[in-house]
């Protein structure tokens, strides 16, 4: 009988150092196929430099989905375009901003998403600021005087100088007279748009009642600016307007053409805005699948976003998250290509209009949902990925370090751990939508890298910008922990933690709760 125990246990012994040997040798492989032949910066260009940026509803973006498509088939992925919505289609043409009066000058900036078009002749006009108000009358009589005129509705800033820079150079006088010149001006900005009753708290001034009402009172075009902090960078969201070209100006000539109408100078714009209203267009989530063999119905995703706004070509937001997962499963299918779950990977549209794509994804499969292993999302920015939380699951410190440990060392030291956390809000990435439906779901949170002043929904959001080592740091990350999770004998629990009471209102929180997403965007 000993004898049997012995036998047992040796073989037992023999059979999981034989498991450990051939998971060393997956992971040794994965790391010296991305480290010798990344694909990640080919992906990136075709991406971003050949197709550019992907606002949901442009032809743009269903060509990225058709590329992805294509790119997958190249290395043996079915892959597929699931239509799930329909948005307001447009598509972006030609701006000049010139000023010809008082003297002539080819100014920088561009039309804002869904502006409408000028066409080729362009729109010549003064442009004008938003006065003091003394009350809503005051505002009301103001309109009557905006008829064929340019409002510039955004706050002129003082100083195009980041705030890192201020602390460098300036005196401590100097830099405390600045502080104080600019929160007296930002106070009395947002003060006095409130005496209109159509403020904006997002920074670009007007809400978009607002600027209807700018519209409907003859102005001849909008003009803001909305400078992100950081030199040269604006964010650069979507048009209000109907008829009439919403258009951002950088800081430097905004400024300028501020200075200018304070002091009754007068400046003369002529603006060409070209776009194309293409009336609404089906929108879609790319879907790429690799076929568990043991147990096909349980999944891991890796996800990312496709779309992006459109005032860069959206590198950080969300294509490095995008590339990250192509190349990941790249490496599974060559390197894994018989995984005990099914893999898939899920490029996202409409993520910056709420999570749309995902939301769909979620409503639309039920059945992948209820059998999720793990999502693992990746969404803001070019860095290493350096926070790892539990979103919430009360046993996810069980399965998440015991995935990690298999990663290389010199990608896990960076990375802080947070368990058992707590979930991911709507408003911020996809692994929310997940969460909210139960589903073990994980955010890889990357180092800043300024992402949230710089590259965040701007003009700067360029090629450039990713710092590859870090993105390729991802690619094996992501690639491991799909591993580890396909390999693991046991389900991931998705038991949630009791949430702790609010420090704010002192009631206990709750889990966020599934969301339909709009199905029909864009359009009134």
């Amino acid at each position: 009988m000993k004898f049997k125990y012995t036998l047992a246990f040796s073989v037992s012994l023999c059979i999981n150092l034989l498991g450990q040997a051939q998971q060393e040798i997956v992971i040794d492989n994965i790391v010296k196929e991305a480290t010798e032949n990344s694909q990640l910066e080919r992906l990136a260009h075709e991406l971003l430099d050949v197709i550019g940026p992907r606002l949901t509803g442009t032809p743009q973006l269903k060509q990225a989905n058709d590329w992805a498509v294509a790119q997958y088939a190249k290395w043996g992925i079915p892959a597929q375009n699931e239509k799930w919505g329909e948005w307001k289609a447009w598509e972006r043409g030609i701006t000049h901003i010139d000023m010809i009066s008082p003297r002539v000058q080819s100014l920088d900036g561009m039309q804002l998403a869904w502006s409408p078009s000028t066409g080729p002749k362009g729109v010549m006009a003064e442009a004008v600021i938003v006065p003091v108000f003394n009350d809503k009358d005051d505002f009301t009589n103001w309109l009557k005087t905006i008829k064929g005129k340019f409002v510039m509705i955004s706050q002129n800033e003082i100083t195009g100088r980041t705030n890192d820079n201020w602390k460098e150079f300036a005196t401590e006088e100097s830099l405390e007279a600045m502080n104080k010149q600019r929160d007296s001006l930002s106070g009395l900005f947002r003060d006095n748009l409130k005496k209109t009753g159509y403020s904006n708290w997002r920074g670009s001034g007007f809400n978009d009642e607002g600027i209807k009402l700018l519209e409907a009172s003859g102005a001849a075009g909008i003009i803001t600016s909305y400078w992100s902090k950081e030199i040269g960078s604006n964010k650069i969201f979507g048009a209000s307007t109907v008829k009439i070209p919403t258009i951002d100006i950088e800081l430097e000539d905004y400024t300028m053409l501020y200075r200018m109408a304070s002091y009754g100078v007068k400046p003369v714009l002529k603006v060409v805005a070209e776009s194309k209203d293409l009336g609404t267009a089906p929108v879609f989530n790319t879907i790429a699948t690799i076929k568990g063999t043991e147990k096909p119905e349980e999944y891991i995703i890796l996800s990312a976003h496709l779309d992006s706004w459109d005032g860069a070509t959206g590198a950080t937001d969300n294509g490095t998250g995008t590339i990250v997962m192509m190349e990941a499963m790249r490496l599974l299918n060559k390197l894994y290509p018989n995984p005990k779950r099914t893999i898939i990977a899920g490029h996202w549209a409409s993520e910056e209009q709420g999570l749309n794509g995902s939301l769909a994804f979620v409503e639309d499969h039920p059945e992948i949902v209820a059998n999720i292993q793990a999502v693992f999302n990746q969404d803001n920015g070019t860095g290493r990925i350096v926070d790892l939380s539990g979103a919430g699951y009360l046993h996810s410190y069980e399965y998440l370090t015991r995935w990690l440990e298999a990663v290389p060392n010199d990608i896990t030291k960076h990375i802080k751990t947070e368990f058992p956390g707590s979930p991911t809000g709507g408003g911020s990435s996809d692994n929310a939508s997940f969460v909210a439906a139960g589903a073990p779901s994980f955010n890889l949170s990357s180092l800043d890298w300024d992402y949230s002043t710089y590259t965040w929904h701007t003009n700067r959001d360029t090629y450039d910008k990713i710092v590859f080592d870090d993105v390729r740091s991802n690619a094996i990350l992501t690639a491991v922990l799909a591993y580890m999770a396909s390999e693991d004998e046991t389900k991931a629990s998705n038991e949630k933690s009791v949430l702790p009471n609010s420090r704010r209102t002192g009631r206990q929180l709750e889990w966020p709760s599934q969301k339909s997403p709009t199905r029909i965007g864009g359009v009134d």
